[in-house]
Formats: C-alpha cells, structure tokens, sequence
C-alpha cells in the first residue's frame, strides 16, 4: 500500500479523500526540520508539504519511493521542480482555491492603510482617544484613485472586480494583456510597468516568485512612486526588494505599505515593524474557512489521482 507522509495535518476534508492509504505525518503545532520530513517520508508515495517547507533536491533525493509532492499552496518556490522533474516526481498544487480569499484581503489592506485602521484601533487601546477632531488620522479616499495592478491573474482580476466596485480606476500590467472583451468587462488599462509606477496611487502586487520577479520592485523602481502612493503585496515577500522599501517608508518616498508576505519569511525585519506607516499580517491569504477546505480537498484529490496512475487536477508538473 502507499504511504503518506504530511509535514503539516491539513483539514479534514482533504485526509477524508486519502483514508484508504496509509497516512502519517506532523500532528504538532509546528514545523518539521528538514531531516525529520526527510525521516518521517523515508518511504513514502506522496508528501504533502507547506509554502514554509523547503522541498529542496537533498530531501527529495532522499525519498527515493517519492511520486508526488502536494503543495497546500498556490505557490511552490518552496520546491525545487528541476531535481522533481529528473526523478519523474509530479508536484501539484492548489490554484483558484484561494482566490476570493486572497482578493478580499488585499481590499482589507487597502482600506487598513487608506484609513488607518490600524493605528485607531491602537489609539483607543491605549486610552490616547480624546475625541472627534478634524484631523484625526486623515487619509485618502479610495473613490476616484488609481489603482495599479501588477500581474492579472485570477487574482488580480478579482481584487480589479472588487476595486471597481469602489469606483477606483484600474491600471494593469501583465505580460500578457488580457482580451478586449474582459478589459471592458473590468473596466481595466493596461500599460508598462514604468507608467504604471508613475500614475498609481496604490499599487497591488499579485505575481508568482521567479527569477523575473525576484525583486521586481528594487531602489530604482521604487523611486517612481508618487510620495503619495501605497503599496499592498499579498504575493510574495521577494517580489519587493525590502531594504529598499524600508528605506522608501523611512525617507517618505512613499506614504505606506500593507504586507501579507516577507523577503525571508517569518523574519519581519525590526525597521519594518517600527514603524507607524506600514500594516502587517502574518500571511493571511487565504486564511477563510472556505478557502482552506477547499484547498485541502484539491491535496487529497491530486495526491489520490497520482497514485492511482491518473493526471492529476492540479500538476505544476
């Protein structure tokens, strides 16, 4: 019988599909070391893994009865496909699951740092409410503004659906336009990133981790930013270079930030945390009941279809 090993116990939902397998894993509120996934899947079929576990050539040559690992995640940066696709290993994950979780969070972080919100919760908190004043904690309106989009995925897509709603006009850029028809339906421009730089007031990022992206938005980039404009990343955390983006928030290069994502994850830099402009979130995505049942569904349902010698619904490879 196949084995399954997780680093990480997912919802049930996701375990129901799997319960005619031999299934073992991390059933602790923490992470695993790469040499205890490497003991714990010594002879496992499947490995269901984490974004924050780091599936590299050395633990996946280590399991050498390995034929898919299952990433509980859109992403899969965490994986090294190169060593996967030599040992003929598939590697699925959850794309589409996490969409509408994702988009709604980004307009949390837009409202969040638009208004403030964060900064009056403190306010109150820390019994500093005096009362109604006609300066207290101002910020822009999101109606009317320009909101830039990098990267028109389903994503980007839905946080535009959801933007226009608010009646913020839409910029994107994206290496591939998208069709006419769905530019009218968003009510969408497209244009190159410089110029979208320049115009936006917010600007949202929704790019997945490559070499292209890695540092997308570095020193140079960022100095064409409006001092006015505020930058949402529920990505990842590499696709902003994030010293630069300290020293931008610092200098008042920029108005603020809201992050979802970090360069080296977990570590969130102490400058960052400093200081006042800037709301930060420990990688809440697709943090929705709905959303996390559904991607483990997508887990059980990619690993079952490997091993019983189908394609699976979700192959990265």
């Amino acid at each position: 019988m196949d084995k399954i090993f997780y680093t990480y116990r997912i919802p049930d939902e996701g375990m129901l599909l799997l319960k005619n397998y031999e299934i073992s894993g991390n059933n602790e509120d923490r992470f695993l070391s790469k040499e205890e996934i490497i003991k714990g899947a010594r002879d496992a079929s499947a490995l269901i893994s984490l974004l924050s576990d780091r599936i590299d050539s050395e633990v996946i040559s280590s399991l050498p009865k390995l034929k898919v690992i299952a990433n509980y995640a859109v992403g899969y940066n965490n994986i090294d496909i190169e060593e996967a696709k030599r040992r003929k290993i598939r590697v699925t994950n959850t794309p589409g699951a996490l969409t509408d979780a994702t988009a709604d969070l980004t307009m949390a972080l837009l409202l969040a740092t638009s208004r403030r919100i964060v900064e009056g919760d403190r306010l109150v908190r820390e019994h500093k409410f005096e009362g109604w004043k006609p300066g207290l904690l101002k910020g822009p309106a999101l109606k009317g503004k320009i909101l830039g989009i990098i990267g028109m995925g389903r994503i980007g897509k839905a946080v535009a659906s959801r933007a226009k709603a608010f009646g913020m006009n839409i910029l994107y850029h994206n290496r591939k336009p998208l069709l006419q028809s769905e530019e009218e339906e968003l009510c969408v421009k497209h244009v190159s990133l410089e110029e979208l730089l320049k115009s936006s007031d917010f600007i949202s990022l929704h790019v997945p981790l490559m070499g292209e992206t890695y540092h997308l938005l570095n020193e140079k980039r960022l100095s064409l930013l409006k001092p006015e404009a505020i930058i949402i990343n529920t990505s990842r955390g590499a696709v902003i270079d994030e010293k630069a983006l300290i020293k931008a928030l610092k200098d008042g290069k920029i108005a603020g930030a809201g992050l979802d994502v970090y360069e080296e994850e977990p570590f969130v830099p102490q400058e960052l945390i400093d200081l006042p402009n800037v709301v930060l979130l420990p990688h809440l995505g697709s943090a929705t009941n709905e959303a996390r049942r559904e991607m483990a569904i997508m887990v059980g349902r990619n690993v079952a279809a490997v091993l019983e010698g189908k394609e699976p619904p979700n192959p990265v490879i």
